[in-house]
């Protein structure tokens, strides 16, 4: 902790004189303004500010910040996790936040949701005090009544993986399906509950279709041109569950890759605010060397908008329209290195090598009935936007 040094010299023969010149009440009333004043001026000097910081010019809007909870006590020592808020210096605003734990014992990170412009940054305290009721924007869960579906969403699109009980039905699906909303509000529990999600209620539906392909950006072995799909997921663990941020794993069985065992598990991210889940993948098998996989979309029959930058890893597909259920755009973003991509009958793929060192990439969907982003040019600007910010992160201080 640090030392706090309080000089009051000049006020000192002025209190004591007071003191002994009135009487007991009096002196009281003395005494607590004297004490309030000497605890303001301990308090403003053990403000706890946070400076977030973006150095580019782009401006970052409603984007989800990690800050490392091992810093923020290495920097203030214990903070009391149940009494504590996070308040924006210059709005006098309370920020939503959320403590991330990554599936451990212990926070790992303090989570914010911020707007910062470009170079331009924001200042926030954290302030003991309880803090305001926080409206979850994220949520995930396992779905048994729906045979074994994981799902999961924001306040922007919805998702979900298929599980071990509908590879025995004639419903059977491999990939990353996506359920496209019009709200804001979390709706995944009432939809199941309606068991009526193909058909829009007024707030969005399931009109996406996967069937035997990696759907809206799933992943899969690669080898001899033919993709080694896994069964569906197995087991699963939260990670953490809002309100800004959930996290989930996907625990797949051994299955045959060309003769050769493969597992995977797949780590999944959500932020409020955000089109795209971020994947990080962790294939293992018996040997060093590198496994080539793809990264792929389903491609419908009639023509749609594609963009592909094998450079800077971004595979964008604006679907075409399904009448009045709208179109729904898919993007992938990979952060390692692109061998080539390619389109066949059924899907948009992006070619690339991972190891035993896991692979990490950045996919997700939207629709234009929701109203903001609407055209395949729009899309396209999201993406190449999301993969500028990945390039040019926010800075971040504890002052």
């Amino acid at each position: 902790m640090r030392e706090i040094a309080v000089s009051n010299k000049p006020y000192v023969p002025y209190v004591s004189y007071v003191v002994k010149n009135l009487n007991q009440e009096s002196m009281k009333i003395v005494f607590t303004l004297v004490l309030s004043f000497f605890l303001n001026n301990f308090l403003q000097a053990q403000e706890r500010t946070i400076v977030i910081s973006n150095n580019s010019s782009i401006a970052f809007t409603d984007q989800v910040v990690g800050i490392s909870w091992t810093d923020i006590i290495a920097k203030w020592g214990a903070i009391d996790t149940a009494n504590f808020k996070v308040v924006d210096v210059k709005t006098k605003k309370e920020l939503v936040y959320q403590l991330e734990y990554q599936g451990k014992e212990n926070i790992q990170q303090l989570l914010v949701q911020v707007t910062v412009g470009s170079h331009a940054s924001v200042k926030m305290n954290l302030q003991k005090g309880k803090h305001m009721p926080f409206v979850a924007k994220t949520y995930c869960r396992y779905v048994p009544e729906r045979k074994d579906d994981f799902a999961w969403e924001n306040d922007r699109i919805a998702y979900r993986m298929y599980g071990k009980a509908l590879e025995t039905t004639n419903e059977n699906a491999y990939g990353l399906d996506v359920w496209v909303k019009r709200t804001d509000k979390l709706v995944i529990n009432e939809r199941y509950k309606r068991n009526d999600y193909h058909v829009d209620h007024g707030d969005g539906l399931d009109c996406y279709s996967v069937g035997f392909t990696l759907g809206a950006g799933d992943i899969a072995p690669y080898k001899n041109d033919s993709i080694y799909y896994p069964k569906n997921y197995h087991a699963y663990k939260i990670l953490d569950n809002g309100p800004i941020r959930s996290s989930f794993q996907l625990i797949y069985d051994a299955w045959d890759v060309a003769g050769e065992k493969v597992k995977v598990t797949k780590t999944i991210s959500l932020d409020a605010g955000s089109q795209l889940n971020h994947f990080r993948v962790a294939f293992s098998y018996d040997h060093a060397n590198p496994l080539p996989v793809v990264v792929g979309q389903a491609k419908r029959n009639k023509p749609g908008v594609e963009f592909f930058n094998e450079e800077n890893g971004t595979m964008v597909y604006w679907q075409p329209s399904q009448g009045n259920n709208g179109t729904t755009g898919v993007a992938s973003i990979l952060l390692e290195p692109i061998k080539r991509m390619m389109m066949n009958e059924r899907q948009l793929l992006a070619l690339s090598d991972t190891s035993n060192q896991g692979f990490e990439y950045y996919t997700g969907a939207c629709w234009d009935k929701a109203g903001i982003i609407t055209n395949a040019n729009e899309w396209k600007a999201y993406v190449e936007k999301f993969r500028k910010e990945l390039q040019n992160p926010l800075k971040i201080e504890l002052k």
